[in-house]
């Protein structure tokens, strides 16, 4: 039987993974980044790193290293009512309702867009969003062949495009890092820290990272590795080799974007940024040049979601409808949405991430260290739900930003924020999933003991 990979398997799986992983939030959100952090990047840059690459690379491990099937597996350890809960929402956003129409979105806003100029704007959006999910939709329907989609086509497509506005904008940088005045919320060193870690929830890779195990661990298999340790192993190689690329392109994109930040002042999202250095360097080229860089990002993505989505919902409601059923209904509902334009899409993803991410995270970490509390369930479940709570507080303190006027909202979050700690950084379900953690392994050492 099959042990291991050969190296030429490993590297298209592996790129292939990066392809599903970087799409649209990977390009808009770092590139952003690099303009406000200015002279404090690298403090902003170690924050978006731990979210937007150490998490995702930390949950295809966990999946891998704790021999789950997929997310819903591996959320049964909760419990199987909450795994049906968390694996719907968590599905969900990172499918048709955010993540799949925000790359049909992005690929118009930031590239379609500029080559077609002025004119009626949502048919054109229409007409483009629907052409997009046909592409999408004929490649998801043959999910065996994603490999071959994605690792060997799109993707090396995609990066000979994008390499090509990093190298231009290396070779002659406008100015220097230190030159660069931060935002004001990246304004210190620490905020700057703060800030990164949350603005890499918006590339929503954390979650994929736990929606992309199942596809990696069928493709592991397709190529002869069927013993469960050794298919752990190398799903675990693969989204460790990913990640750690995907961290390289986030270093060179945001080191180019802030050495721009003098051409970029005007920019109010990360794809206008591209746009504009795109342009800088290559002049009217650079549309072309963005529009190739961005619609290729977004396409490989959103058919590695699409086939994700669907698989995962044929694995959560078996007597329910087919696989080509889920993939055509994610592919209509997200064109839906895509044509609410990718500023909507972006604004009322930011609650939904404020909740679904802690959830994420802390089910990341306990997979990883259950060897330690023998998969006790009560520890899982404990964690889990003080974690849930405090979740639902920056969910809710998220959303009364949105909705001003509501005074149950705005109570909330004064609550939340005068009992809770770090709950004014956006990170206050921490302290509370510690306590959660430290009950859990309570109880656990009690039943050990009774035993």
């Amino acid at each position: 039987m099959k042990r291991n990979l050969t190296f030429k398997e490993t590297v298209t799986i592996t790129s292939m993974l990066f392809g599903m992983f970087f799409g649209a939030g990977n390009l808009i959100f770092p590139a952003m980044l690099g303009i406000e952090a200015g002279g404090n990047l690298w403090s902003a840059f170690f924050g978006v790193f731990i979210t937007a690459v150490g998490i995702p690379m930390l949950a295809v491990v966990a999946l891998g290293l704790s021999r789950s099937e997929g997310v819903v597996a591996l959320a049964n350890k909760v419990g199987k009512k909450y795994s049906v809960f968390f694996c719907t929402l968590l599905y969900l956003t990172i499918g048709p309702l955010f993540a799949i129409p925000r790359c049909a979105s992005t690929s118009f806003s930031v590239g379609a867009a500029g080559l077609l100029g002025g004119g009626n704007g949502k048919l054109y959006l229409a007409l483009f969003s629907f052409a997009f999910f046909v592409v999408v939709l004929f490649f998801s329907l043959k999910p065996s062949g994603i490999m071959t989609w994605i690792g060997k086509i799109l993707n090396p497509v995609f990066l000979v495009f994008l390499f090509a506005l990093v190298i231009a904008a290396l070779a002659k940088p406008i100015t220097s890092i230190s030159q660069v005045t931060p935002a004001e919320s990246y304004a210190t060193g620490g905020s700057a820290f703060f800030s990164g870690f949350l603005e890499g929830y918006n590339t929503l890779d954390a979650l994929a990272g736990l929606a992309f195990g199942i596809v990696v661990i069928q493709v592991v298999r397709s190529h002869g590795v069927q013993e469960p340790g050794r298919v752990a192993v190398n799903t675990a190689k693969a989204g460790v080799f990913s990640c750690l690329f995907m961290g390289i392109i986030y270093f060179f994109i945001t080191l180019i974007t802030a050495q721009s930040a003098p051409i970029c002042e005007s920019c109010t999202d990360g794809g206008q940024v591209l746009g504009v250095i795109a342009k800088y360097y290559f002049h009217s080229a650079g549309a072309i040049l963005t529009a190739a860089i961005v619609t290729f990002a977004c396409l490989k993505t959103a058919i590695g979601l699409v086939t994700s989505c669907s698989e995962a919902f044929v694995q959560m409601f078996p007597k329910g409808p087919g696989y080509a059923f889920w993939a055509g209904a994610f592919c209509l509902i997200a064109f839906g949405i895509a044509n609410f334009g990718l500023s909507t899409i972006v604004a009322w993803c930011v609650p939904v991430l404020m909740f679904v991410y802690p959830l994420a995270i802390t089910l990341i970490l306990l997979a990883l260290t259950e060897k330690w509390f023998g998969k006790d369930p009560a520890v899982y479940a404990s964690t889990t739900a003080f974690t849930l709570v405090a979740a639902a507080l920056d969910f809710l303190g998220t959303l009364s930003g949105m909705i001003p006027g509501s005074r149950l909202l705005a109570g909330i979050t004064q609550f939340a924020g005068r009992f809770v700690p770090l709950y004014g950084l956006g990170m206050g379900w921490i302290v509370p999933a510690l306590i959660g953690f430290a009950i859990g392994m309570g109880m656990h050492v009690l039943k050990t003991r009774r035993k």
